[in-house]
């Protein structure tokens, strides 16, 4: 029996359980999905992407199929001679072997500055460009990615976007546990990722638990998709911060543990209070399954409801700016909200999980429509997030439409610290 049978039948017998995911609307016929190949060189890198650690270090993740020194060659030159070593391992999926997964950081680096870099004892060269040091910085946005021609067509528009970093809200690959999917995934994104840093968190298809067969969640995710959790204290992969450019982000984990009793909890908790906000003047949040949404798709959700219930409370005390949610594949924007209500100090909740996935887009919304929310759309596209200054920001989020990223909703942010009224 193939592992795609061997992953049928065990679903088949022991159902989606872990998940609770509750499906309340018909979705519309899945996308072409597209599989990226592999190199016919073994010992070639692949699947290259890179993510900030600590304000001036680079982390640089890669794989080959052949065993290859885990080094890396950079300057500001492509025979820059600054060399950096890593770290090499793999992981077993069922009857999958990944290849070496290789990561190393490098630096320190200047900021908003290229550099050149070569891996392992390939001659292929790339290049990326650090995040700037001081606003303004823009961030691309894309939640629920996946690979199909709708992935790819967000792609193209956020390389056209001049972003300083891609912010991903869960749910990357789709690989859904057939495991040559995230070695596609990889290939595919790395044009982008090998070029500007990506901050990830994990969504419900980054699990890939099955009962009995493999009881560990996570295990490709944590393998592939190392972030600098370290940095900011947390125990986890799954839930870190960092700081960049006067803006502090916050990445929550949606499937581990977060009741006040928590790990996680316990992290955010201490992470809000070391908050400095004349440092970092921009408090941004990313979380997969959505704390407010109006769509009829994943309503009642425990990692809905149960995590909102528990941390809501901490994120509007310390008076969060925005927060980026995904799972919902369609876009929504809600204004400032806490329990349940406008309120002026609360975070502006945006919904983005619209990037491409293969399951196709959430059309159906709640009728009437919530006060708060304030525009709702059920289409492909990403966003931007743009910092000029430490007291305002340009929100656009851009629909794939007609092969063009056309901006469908923008909106500009006041940073909530100009609120005399809500001074905590």
């Amino acid at each position: 029996m193939g592992v795609r049978s061997l992953i049928s039948l065990v679903f088949l017998i022991f159902g989606f359980f872990e998940f609770d995911v509750v499906y309340s609307y018909t979705r519309p016929p899945p996308g072409k999905t597209i599989f990226t190949p592999q190199s016919d060189d073994d010992s070639s890198p692949e699947q290259v992407h890179i993510y900030q650690v600590g304000q001036d270090k680079m982390g640089i993740s890669w794989i080959t199929q052949s065993s290859t020194p885990s080094t890396v060659q950079y300057g500001l030159t492509p025979s820059g001679n600054n060399t950096a070593s890593g770290l090499t391992n793999s992981y077993r999926y069922l009857l999958y072997k990944s290849g070496e997964i290789h990561n190393a950081v490098i630096g320190p680096l200047k900021s908003n500055t290229v550099y050149y870099y070569r891996l392992g004892n390939s001659p292929k060269g790339y290049s990326f460009k650090t995040a700037p040091s001081q606003f303004p910085i823009k961030f691309a946005v894309s939640g629920d990615l996946g690979q199909t021609e709708w992935t790819q067509l967000t792609l193209d528009h956020i390389n056209k976007s001049n972003y300083d970093m891609l912010l991903l809200p869960g749910d990357l690959s789709y690989a859904d546990h057939l495991q040559h999917r995230w070695d596609s995934f990889g290939r595919l994104v790395e044009p982008l990722a090998s070029q500007r840093p990506w901050m990830v968190t994990q969504g419900n298809h980054e699990v890939e638990k099955i009962p009995l067969l493999h009881r560990e969640p996570f295990t490709a995710y944590n393998a592939r998709w190392k972030m600098p959790y370290e940095d900011s204290g947390s125990d986890s992969n799954l839930y870190y911060s960092f700081d960049v450019a006067g803006v502090h982000v916050i990445m929550l984990g949606s499937y581990t543990d977060f009741d006040s009793e928590s790990e996680q909890y316990k992290w955010l908790e201490g992470d809000l209070k070391k908050v400095n906000r004349k440092n970092t003047p921009w408090l941004v949040v990313l979380v997969h399954a959505p704390w407010y949404n109006s769509n009829t798709a994943h309503q009642d959700e425990k990692e809905s409801v149960k995590m909102k219930d528990s941390m809501e409370d901490l994120l509007y005390q310390a008076r969060i700016d925005v927060i980026f949610e995904g799972h919902v594949h369609a876009y929504e924007r809600f204004t400032r909200v806490y329990k349940d209500k406008e309120d002026k100090c609360g975070p502006i909740y945006i919904n983005i999980g619209d990037g491409g996935n293969k399951e196709g887009l959430a059309t159906e919304y709640i009728d009437p429509k919530p006060e708060i929310s304030l525009f709702r759309e059920a289409n492909f596209g990403h966003g931007t997030l743009e910092m000029f200054n430490a007291t305002h920001a340009l929100w656009n989020w851009h629909k794939n439409d007609n092969d063009e990223a056309v901006v469908s909703d923008s909106v500009w942010l006041t940073n909530l610290s100009l609120e005399t009224s809500c001074k905590v």
